[in-house]
């Protein structure tokens, strides 16, 4: 028995070494920045396939059968060094020397000539950067937003109305005015500027690195958002073989798995990275229950030395229900996992409300080295996608007969964006390039569920005579969705209308940096074309709208001076932007609206850095003005709205709980504010991080609200005075620190505490007054162990729990009710607002294994 028992272990031990049995020997060393470990640094034996990276300490270990040659130690933000070896096999402590410069050929393998991060331009911006470790440290069972909670200026809400469905303001501004970019590709939503993140759901698992850039930003395309610019890089086709297997539970049966596999980079040129995930939990909030997957596929292939091409498909199909906003007093009365979109039904309580979508999307990009001067980078991109979202509606007759429908938003969208770049001298670069997308995208309802009935009827369609009867259903199953859709006329209810947009536009930068001075300009021009085409509201012939077309441009501009450890730098920029074919088109009609003219934005823009080897701090001032303003909202009826915009009572225009949607024009927003962040290294192990930002955001001027029902009919019209009021739906004060600290080898600990202040409700009284919410604040901590259980193959775990000290507040309102006789308070807000109230205690873990 006991011969047998060694047998067993001496067969575990070689497989748990592997190939390391094989090698002549063991490099290992300790990788630093001359005083912190370096972990995550990438370590390849020269002209081999050995590979490896650090470990939380900066140690590493790689097996070889070479006698000597050189390591190749590459990591962010620092110059590659070779290391030569001979008959060592420790190598002791290598200090890699820091090189910004160096920050796109560590992290954006592909693409750099589209991608734009901030250390490809010499002149600084006010940026913030999460790095892959980071986003996988943090992000847990939450949002890929969660990542960027700790920036200055950036406020996160929505967390409690289900998965995906959190949304960010920058410097006060929605997301509709903050672009987005994957890889260098637009993904903001062409007609209305949104981005849903239950679309995007898979973007924690494949994200590299994620840089917020505020303000004018250093994008060089053609478009111009006011509150900033997010770039998500992704993974690329990984130059190593392995990969990773990977287990995630949190609160509320959350249960996350992902397997991702790399080929590494083969004989014939080519290496395929692939990764596949599946999550699903109930939610934290009742009846908000979801699904979903995340695929990823990523094909690279070296052609030779001056071209490089890489292949990437990604999709994250999901479904999920959804919470909503409601009084205050509901969520006294029913705690704070209350739902409003729940109902009684036969005795149980069941949620109509769910978002379903699945929006592939596949690029291709081509890297060209010219020369040791010129270069040539273009991706190619397209994405094809179908869903909608679900809810309970009635049919036309008098018995009013209940049905579930989803109110479908399909689309595809191609682009392609093109960047040359040539260095004209030691001092002058130049950058030259354009941008080109076409969009369509497709609008109906569609029965998902008669609930029992044989069929049900609808009417508004003009071109035929009378209700129509409809028995035919489709599925809200993200996969179903692309087959499963409705090709006649007779089973699109409600609307039945596509939306087509072309865009076109040429951008371009020049920059001159010398002896520590650095300066830039940029420019763009952009044409759009905006069509609708109504196949409900109009007869054949007449379905098309007058072509509306826009053109747009940008100017910004900046100068920075470095001196030792110190950068002064300054910006500014005017953008004349396009309005978003959402308010281009009155009464979801083809009326062309005569407010909709091209959006004026300035901003202005002076920072300091300071950098050593103890702490980093950044300091930037910003103002930025937004005039001819158009923007629209949504959000669940309360019992006030329908006492204002249905006084008839009639259950058919609005009843508590429906959607309303709000359309703004008019009003102009003036914001401006200071920013700090810094980073400080007191001594080894420990990390101590902070920010703040302090912002005085108010409209200027008339404002004219359109407000419509879930049919789009208009309600109401009203113009009313802003002047002064404050912006809604943002911390205007924010601060916060964090701190990381290891105890042992391969074990930290890190905690974040995050504050919010001057957080003000989106809409006004009726009187023109807007309610201020009550400040809160926010602890999160966790927990990492990394055991190195050979030089290949890691095992790691993760513990986080958010909101650790179970904190009520209110994250956002969409009232101001102020003073009433006989109301009731808490924490001096009327109980009767419509308000939002944030998620409590959540916890999740992840056990990772690496080979």
């Amino acid at each position: 028995m006991q011969k047998k028992t060694t047998v067993w272990l001496a067969f575990l031990a070689l497989m748990l070494v592997g190939n390391v049995a094989l090698a002549q020997r063991v490099l290992t060393g300790r990788i630093t920045d001359g005083q912190q470990p370096i972990a995550g640094a990438s370590i390849t034996v020269q002209g081999t396939v050995a590979g490896t990276s650090s470990d939380n300490d900066g140690a590493f270990s790689i097996p070889t059968d070479q006698e000597t040659g050189n390591l190749e130690i590459r990591y962010m933000g620092f110059l590659t060094k070779l290391l030569p070896y001979s008959n060592q096999s420790n190598l002791g402590t290598i200090v890699l020397e820091p090189n910004s410069n160096e920050f796109l050929d560590e992290v954006v393998v592909v693409g750099r000539g589209v991608i734009d991060i901030a250390e490809g331009r010499k002149t600084p911006i006010a940026v913030s950067t999460i790095t892959q470790k980071q986003i996988e440290a943090k992000v847990g069972s939450q949002d890929i937003t969660s990542s960027l909670a700790n920036t200055p200026s950036v406020y996160i809400t929505g967390q409690a109305k289900g998965f995906g469905e959190t949304a960010m303001t920058t410097r006060g501004f929605d997301q509709s005015n903050t672009a987005f970019l994957l890889n260098g590709q637009p993904i903001n939503g062409m007609d209305n500027g949104s981005l849903y993140w239950s679309n995007w759901s898979g973007m924690s698992d494949i994200a590299s690195l994620i840089q917020i850039q505020r303000g004018l930003g250093s994008s060089k395309l053609a478009i111009s958002s006011v509150g900033g610019t997010i770039n998500f890089v992704t993974k690329s086709t990984e130059k190593q073989q392995g990969g990773f297997l990977k287990q995630s539970v949190g609160n509320d049966g959350y249960l996350k798995s992902t397997i991702a596999y790399n080929t590494g980079l083969m004989s014939n040129g080519f290496a395929v990275s692939a990764m596949f995930t599946h999550w699903q939990g109930d939610g934290y909030v009742d009846g908000t229950a979801g699904k979903g997957q995340n695929y990823f596929v990523s094909l690279g292939y070296k052609v030779n030395d001056k071209h490089n091409l890489n292949l990437m498909i990604t999709g994250a199909p999901q479904w999920h229900n959804q919470g909503y906003t409601a009084t205050l007093q509901k969520y006294l009365d029913n705690g704070r996992r209350f739902n409003s979109n729940i109902s009684e039904v036969d005795g149980k309580s069941v949620n109509y409300r769910k978002n379903y979508y699945h929006k592939p999307v596949a690029n291709l990009n081509w890297d060209w080295e010219i020369d040791d001067n010129a270069s040539l980078s273009t991706v190619v991109y397209g994405s094809i996608a179908r869903g909608g979202g679900q809810s309970q509606r009635t049919d036309a007759t008098d018995e009013r007969v209940p049905y579930l429908a989803a109110d479908v938003n399909n689309h595809q969208w191609f682009g392609l964006v093109t960047n040359y770049n040539r260095q004209l001298n030691e001092y002058l670069n130049f950058n030259l390039g354009f941008d080109l997308r076409d969009y369509k995208g497709e609008h109906y309802r569609q029965v998902t569920d008669l609930l029992g009935a044989s069929a049900i009827s609808h009417t508004g369609n003009v071109n035929f005579d009378g209700p129509i009867v409809t028995s035919n259903t489709y599925s809200t199953n993200p996969w179903s969705a692309w087959s499963d859709r409705p090709g006649n006329a007779e089973d699109r209810l409600a609307w039945d209308y596509n939306q087509i947009i072309r865009y076109g536009g040429l951008f371009g930068q020049i920059e001159y940096a010398r002896d520590g001075f650095s300066s830039f300009f940029q420019g763009s021009i952009s044409q759009q074309q905006n069509i609708r085409k109504d196949f409900f509201q109009y007869t054949s012939g007449n379905q098309k709208s007058k072509d509306v077309n826009n053109f747009g441009y940008n100017v910004k501009g900046g100068l920075s001076y470095s001196i030792d450890n110190h950068t002064f730098f300054g910006n500014a920029g005017y953008y004349s932007r396009q309005p978003f074919q959402n308010n281009i088109f009155m009464n979801y009609a083809n009326d062309i609206n005569p407010y909709a003219e091209n959006e004026e934005i300035v901003g202005l823009e002076l920072g300091y850095k300071f950098t050593s080897q103890y702490i980093d701090v950044n300091l930037n001032a910003y103002k930025t003005t937004w005039a001819n303003r158009v923007t629209g909202e949504s959000r669940n009826a309360s019992a006030e709205d329908v006492e204002t915009y249905n006084p008839t009572g009639d259950p058919s225009l609005l009843v508590e709980g429906d959607y309303l949607y709000f359309s703004y024009y008019g009003v102009k927003q003036d914001h401006q504010g200071l920013e700090l962040d810094f980073v400080s290294r007191p001594f080894t192990g420990l990390q101590v991080t902070g920010f703040a930002s302090l912002g005085d955001w108010v409209y200027d001027g008339v404002n004219t609200s359109i407000t419509r029902n879930e049919d789009r009919a208009v309600l109401a019209t009203t113009e009313t005075d802003r002047t002064g009021d404050q912006v809604g739906n943002a911390a205007q004060t924010s601060y916060g620190l964090g701190a990381s600290y290891k105890i042992i080898k391969g074990l930290y600990v890190d905690a974040d505490f995050r504050a919010f202040d001057r957080l003000y409700s989106s809409k006004e009284s009726k009187s023109g007054e807007v309610m201020e919410l009550p400040s809160y604040q926010l602890f999160d901590a966790g927990v990492s162990y990394e055991w190195n259980i050979t030089p290949k193959n890691t095992l790691s775990f993760r513990v986080n729990v958010n909101n650790l000290f179970d904190k009520y507040y209110i994250s956002e309102a969409s009232t101001s009710i102020f003073q009433e006789d006989g109301a009731e308070y808490w924490n001096g807000i009327n109980t009767s607002n419509t308000v939002l109230v944030g998620v409590g205690r959540t916890w999740n873990g992840t056990v990772k294994f690496t080979f």
